[in-house]
């Protein structure tokens, strides 16, 4: 199972290292809930389940390994 290493931001993206070595970028835009936190609060975040997915609980927002990986088909 493929799963997530690390959670970066810079300027309007994340970027999620993956445990196969993959990176994936992703503008922030894309996430709703994302978009509209604050800085402080896009980085207070907490990779849950063993790295499967990221959890931000002020934002209410979850993001999946498996959905990342999807974006890189």
């Amino acid at each position: 199972m493929i799963i997530i290493k690390s959670v970066h931001f810079n300027n309007n993206n994340i970027i999620v290292e993956m445990s196969n070595g993959k990176i994936i970028e992703t503008p922030i835009s894309y996430y709703p809930n994302l978009r509209k936190g604050t800085k402080n609060q896009i980085n207070n975040f907490e990779i849950k389940g063993g790295g499967r997915w990221i959890h931000w609980e002020e934002l209410d927002e979850d993001l999946s390994a498996a959905g990342f990986l999807s974006t890189q088909q």
